[in-house]
């Protein structure tokens, strides 16, 4: 393998190693990924992030891929750092990324904050998508395993799919558990992302997340907007939410004006390096 430049960033936490494809040739990412994103042995991340040149008009490409391999449609923390990184090479307060759930818009915000249009939810049992026809606002998804108190999920696609527990105390949860189980259960055909969370007023939930393909993650900005979503469904909150998260909070607002959600978060750099 020729030597390969990398950039790694995190949005509250939830890491990734960025590679510009633009100007270097990555061969099988999705096998590259099985490797950077090990812990132990690679570089370390949640996701590894591929960028590429633009093909329906937007700024560039970006596409994830999870540690087992497997590609993700949407990862809102990513757009994030992949934005700051193009709002510093490009000079311009607003991108667009192209992605597998759809064309992200971003833009620079207040106080070195990013903001994300991850368009509208998709809220029917086809877009989820669920192997049958069933209400989204209650799925029937089992999740008791003797500490968890049976609930029905909320399922949302923010350009992948989520499946939303809310419970009275997130602390006393077992999120392994309950991720790994609720990942695979059958009624996901694609697997889905897992969110236990706790509303703790009209304009605050708790909230961790288990990502498909990951595990658990300190934060994700797909889940955050999920969350957020299924709140409001339920008539939990507001339309304005904090998402508070293991690694920091998300301003999320899904606008009436035009049905889509808006995520407002920070970026950060950590280092730069080479696969060699």
């Amino acid at each position: 393998m020729e030597p390969i430049d990398f950039i790694k960033m995190h949005g509250l936490g939830n890491d990734f190693v960025i590679i510009d494809g633009r100007n270097q040739v990555v061969e099988n990412p999705s096998e590259l990924a099985k490797y950077v994103n090990q812990r132990q042995f690679g570089v370390g991340c949640d996701q590894m992030i591929l960028i590429l040149p633009p093909q329906a008009g937007g700024d560039v490409v970006m596409r994830i891929f999870n540690a087992d391999g497997s590609e993700p449609e949407s990862c809102g923390n990513a757009s994030r750092c992949v934005a700051d990184l193009l709002f510093k090479e490009i000079g311009k307060d607003q991108v667009t990324l192209e992605t597998l759930g759809g064309p992200r818009h971003c833009w620079r915000a207040e106080d070195g904050m990013v903001k994300v249009d991850m368009g509208e939810p998709k809220l029917r049992w086809h877009e989820i998508p669920l192997a049958r026809d069933v209400g989204t606002l209650r799925m029937p998804v089992p999740a008791d395993d003797g500490t968890f108190p049976e609930r029905l999920p909320v399922g949302v696609n923010m350009g992948n799919p989520h499946c939303v527990f809310f419970v009275d105390r997130i602390g006393s949860v077992d999120l392994a558990f309950i991720g790994s189980q609720t990942e695979t259960y059958e009624l996901f055909p694609e697997r889905t992302n897992v969110q236990i969370a706790q509303v703790l007023d009209r304009n605050t939930v708790q909230m961790r997340v288990w990502e498909r393909g990951v595990g658990i993650t300190m934060a994700s900005g797909s889940s955050a907007c999920a969350t957020a979503v299924a709140a409001i469904r339920r008539g939990y909150t507001d339309r304005e939410v904090l998402i508070k998260m293991d690694g920091g909070e998300l301003q999320i607002e899904w606008r009436e004006s035009d049905n889509h959600v808006y995520m407002t978060g920070p970026v950060a750099y950590v280092f730069k390096g080479m696969l060699l």
